[in-house]
């Protein structure tokens, strides 16, 4: 596949990546190489990427604790002391391998370290293949709010290997075709129509056109001040929900693709009583989705949680909560307000 230029940095795929990875390598003269994993890509991923990386510099692995509620500035701080001890220097390389936690919260480390060395993503997820590893976000969650602390950084480079794909589970997967169904609401409705009709997808070009569409969104907006806000389709109040179920000790966690395809639901739900999206395509979309992830009762005594929980969306500008919602499908309207009532009844919807 072509490599896929961003804004100051490629995208490269399958074995031509590792091959300009070790020309990034040698043409720097990093220092030391510090690969970033969890216990899940150092067992099943690193012994894939070890023998592609073609270098006699000196490697060091650090390794954390997976999962989204290690995202946080609590291992940003032990995996900082980590590179200090190790001897890291401003000619250090960061090589992230993993998914969007590893990538967000590497590309973060690495931007502050000694105010900021280079980093590579590698990512290991559908989920960060097609969105958390390009756009160059890069960031921690504070408690339970998802994203409140970070900084906008480009790595060096991205690499995508789907092979990577083969070590990772049919719910990561499902939380990654999420991210796609965005994409084909918003976007690209040829996706959307794949996902929709297809069982056996072409998981290559679905992965290839995603990076397509959020690259060229980015490049006409890399700080997120308009065009950019269209990315965040079903991510305002699925972000909430993913925040309250990460926090309850009594219920099992959400994927971050479980959380948005709920909020997609809703936020369809809502265009229609506000900006008057088809009724049909609202129960379309919410048939697909389900069709895919298996159905969340959200019950009525958690609706105020979420709510709250919503306030604190990071996109929010002076406590006014903004959605992205749809006049159709490739049609969107940014900076919507919602009224609580009608986000209540988006979510009574869903459970129906």
């Amino acid at each position: 596949m072509k490599s896929i230029k961003a804004v100051t940095y490629p995208v490269h795929f399958q074995d031509k990546a590792y091959k300009e990875l070790s020309n990034l390598i040698t043409t720097n003269n990093y220092s030391t190489l510090f690969i970033l994993v969890d216990e899940n890509t150092m067992e099943h991923c690193y012994p894939k990427f070890i023998p592609n990386l073609e270098t006699d510099k000196r490697i060091e692995v650090i390794e954390i604790e997976s999962g989204e509620i290690n995202k946080n500035l609590e291992t940003c701080s032990g995996v900082w002391n980590a590179i200090t001890e190790l001897g890291g220097d401003r000619k250090s390389l960061v090589i992230t391998l993993g998914g969007g936690v590893i990538t967000d919260l590497g590309g973060f480390v690495a931007s502050c370290f000694k105010r900021g060395i280079d980093f590579v993503n590698i990512p290991t997820t559908l989920l960060s293949m097609v969105d958390a590893s390009v756009g160059g976000k890069t960031g921690v969650d504070l408690g339970v709010l998802k994203n409140q602390i970070g900084l906008f950084a480009n790595p060096e480079m991205v690499i995508v290997d789907t092979d990577y794909l083969t070590t990772v589970t049919d719910r990561e997967i499902k939380s990654g075709i999420a991210e796609i169904l965005k994409y084909g609401i918003t976007y690209d409705l040829k996706l959307f129509n794949e996902i929709k009709h297809n069982k056996d997808l072409d998981i290559n070009s679905l992965i290839y056109r995603s990076i397509e569409i959020k690259n060229e969104v980015v490049l006409q907006d890399p700080k997120e001040q308009s065009l950019r806000k269209v990315l965040n389709f079903g991510h305002t109040l699925g972000h909430a929900i993913e925040s309250f179920y990460l926090e309850s000790e009594e219920k099992q966690n959400l994927t971050h693709g479980e959380a948005i395809a709920i909020g997609m639901v809703c936020e369809c739900f809502m265009s229609a009583k506000l900006l008057g999206f088809p009724t049909e395509k609202v129960n379309e979309v919410k048939e697909v989705v389900l069709s895919i992830y298996n159905k969340t009762h959200l019950l009525k005594q958690d609706f105020s949680a979420i709510m709250e929980l919503l306030k604190h969306d990071k996109k929010n500008i002076n406590g006014q909560v903004n959605f992205v919602l749809l006049n159709d499908y490739q049609d969107y309207k940014l900076d919507c307000k919602v009224p609580e009532e009608l986000i209540v009844e988006s979510m009574e919807f869903y459970n129906l």
